[in-house]
């Protein structure tokens, strides 16, 4: 049974860095300043790069809150389509920038295979959307780039989507891969 565990644990692994086949990560530009403070609460992703851990998964919503020690407390929260059961992860977030910038490295250590990963955030009002992006060259293995808009609101207008959406846009981000999250039906939080 462990092997089983191990080898699910490697392909959905590779499975998520196989995603992007070009040599390197992109430059992305990020907010200055970032006021993580005012980053806190409750986010509901809206879209996102196909993610393994999120394949059968509706509901999605992430929480960040701050820990005693100044990182940030993240609580990931979906709805498994399939049992209609809930799952969470929580893990912790911290500043990977010492001048300002929105770069914060995220482990889940109770995840089957964990790490830092880069969660910079490209863009945000603080009070009703963010656009996240993700990169990290793994050896052996490639590139692996995720995204995600998040918002305040379960469920915001498409104003508030087409103005996330832009900002791929203007990074030069692909919105190809972007697949919407399921937000009906959802358990009051």
């Amino acid at each position: 049974m462990e092997v089983i565990i191990v080898v699910f644990a490697l392909v959905s692994l590779v499975g998520t860095y196989a995603q992007s086949p070009s040599s390197s990560c992109p430059e992305v530009s990020v907010v200055q300043n970032f006021n993580a403070t005012g980053y806190l609460g409750k986010w509901y992703e809206q879209m996102k790069y196909p993610f393994i851990f999120e394949l059968d998964a509706k509901c999605i919503s992430a929480e960040y809150s701050l820990n005693p020690n100044g990182t940030v407390r993240v609580l990931n929260q979906q709805i498994n389509i399939g049992t209609g059961h809930p799952n969470s992860i929580e893990g912790t977030a911290r500043l990977d920038s010492t001048t300002g910038e929105a770069k914060l490295l995220v482990n889940f250590p109770t995840a089957p295979i964990h790490f830092d990963s880069p969660y910079w955030v490209v863009a945000t009002d603080y009070v009703s959307y963010s656009v996240v992006w993700s990169c990290a060259e793994v050896p052996l293995i490639g590139k692996s780039t995720h995204a995600w808009i998040l918002t305040r609101e379960r469920n915001p207008s498409r104003d508030l989507i087409d103005k996330a959406l832009s900002v791929f846009e203007k990074q030069h981000l692909s919105t190809t891969s972007l697949l919407t999250t399921d937000q009906q039906d959802c358990p009051k939080q």
